[in-house]
């Protein structure tokens, strides 16, 4: 699930002050209820509606690079990871062999 924009998080919290109902809020913001239910507590423990840090790797790859990823899987199915590797994109130019096989799987998982 995306996560939801700062500005979003800061006007939800405004219509939350403003006595509006939370399923109001969700309805409005287009976000599930329990989101908009989380942000009220997250904002009286913290003071603040940044996202916390999270563990774990950053992606290496891009969006548009795992979208070529999957084209080009689809064009040619037979093409191995390692002639997949050449991939356009500025963000890291060398992509291993083992993050193609990491991004086909994880496309493949959600159909």
């Amino acid at each position: 699930m995306p996560r939801v924009p700062a500005h979003l998080r800061e006007r939800t919290l405004g219509m939350l002050q403003g006595d509006m109902r939370t399923v109001d809020v969700a309805r409005a913001i287009n976000y599930n209820v329990r989101t908009v239910i989380r942000l009220r507590p997250r904002y009286r423990e913290t003071g603040r509606t940044a996202d916390r840090p999270r563990s774990g790797r950053p992606c290496v790859t891009t969006p548009a690079q795992d979208q070529h990823i999957r084209t080009s899987h689809l064009r040619d199915r037979y093409r191995m990871a390692t002639t997949a590797r050449v991939t356009p994109g500025t963000h890291n130019p060398s992509i291993s062999a083992q993050t193609i096989h990491n991004r086909l799987r994880g496309w493949t998982e959600g159909l």
